[in-house]
């Protein structure tokens, strides 16, 4: 066999092994499971069919079908495919995304949560709607518009306050100039000669004021030997008072313990007095009909009518 064969028949192993590596890896690639599901949104952003499908940032499928709704027209239907394992779930939500900045747009899906229940194959993932270039444009221009306005207010209120500032700082050149300076150095001077005049007085009345302080700590001091001295009298005279109160408490309850034991013989007196004054009673009415009684004893006849 020469070169050429040889060569020829190297160029061909090769090929062919390089067809059974394509035709495996498109073969293991379709034969993946995977589970239709679909989104509606109103602005899709550029999708397409084979547009990646993320799930949490990692690719979990593709698009398969971009087309307005039949049922809203208003609306656009995304048709997916995702794969078997992929856990949605009814708190996952789809929206459009990047893959990467120099990549097209995608669709994510975020990972939702563990609690909520499964999506079944054929379900509807809740979407959410993406503003479009337009929206964001506008934004943006009412936005600038915004600033063009604070930006116009804020250099009216710039110069408003450079005037306010430049005013301030004539008027701070004014106070500090060196009239200003004279008339304070003066003030100075004439203070430190009142101190320097009035030093003499001020010692002699602070040696006042320290003398009345000693006195009237000694005054202090006094008073509070005196409040002791009174107090164990005073102390004294009040044990004794409550000696005699509890004396006194006694006495009454003793009293009391004595009229709660008389007290029938109370009521026969009281009783007795009342006979007694009935009695006294009926003699003085006695007495003011018959008066003749207390020397008489029998009641004189009646005097006859003479014949």
């Amino acid at each position: 066999m020469n070169t050429e064969a040889k060569v020829g028949a190297f160029v061909l192993s090769c090929f062919a092994v390089l067809t059974f590596a394509v035709i495996y890896l498109l073969h293991a690639q379709s034969s993946g499971a995977t589970v239709p599901y679909r989104t509606y949104l109103r602005y899709a952003g550029g999708i397409e069919p084979g547009a990646s499908v993320l799930f949490g940032g990692i690719k979990a499928g593709k698009v398969t079908a971009v087309r307005p709704w039949a049922t809203d027209p208003t609306r656009i239907e995304v048709l997916l495919e995702i794969d078997k394992d992929t856990p949605l779930n009814e708190k996952s939500v789809a929206k459009l995304g990047f893959v990467s900045v120099m990549n097209g747009a995608a669709l994510s899906i975020t990972t939702g949560s563990n609690e909520a229940k499964r999506l079944p194959p054929g379900s509807v993932i809740t979407s959410q709607e993406a503003a479009s270039l337009d929206e964001i444009a506008g934004k943006l221009a009412t936005v600038a518009d915004s600033a063009n306005g604070l930006i116009t207010q804020a250099q009216g209120e710039l110069n408003d306050i450079s005037g306010n500032v430049n005013h301030l700082l004539a008027n701070v050149e004014n106070m500090t100039g060196p009239p200003n300076q004279r008339k304070v150095q003066a003030i100075l001077n004439n203070i430190d000669l009142l101190i320097a005049n009035e030093r003499p007085k001020i010692d002699r009345l602070t040696d006042q004021l320290e003398k009345v302080s000693q006195h009237a700590d000694d005054t202090i001091q006094n008073v509070n030997g005196a409040v002791s001295d009174v107090r164990a009298p005073v102390r004294k005279d009040l044990a004794e008072l409550q000696a005699a109160l509890e004396q006194a408490r006694g006495l009454l309850d003793s009293l009391q313990t004595l009229v709660r034991a008389n007290d029938y013989k109370i009521g026969d007196t009281v009783e007795n007095l009342r006979e007694t004054t009935d009695n006294l009673n009926q003699f003085t009415n006695s007495l003011k009909q018959r008066p003749w009684s207390l020397v008489r004893i029998k009641q004189p006849q009646d005097r006859q009518v003479p014949k």
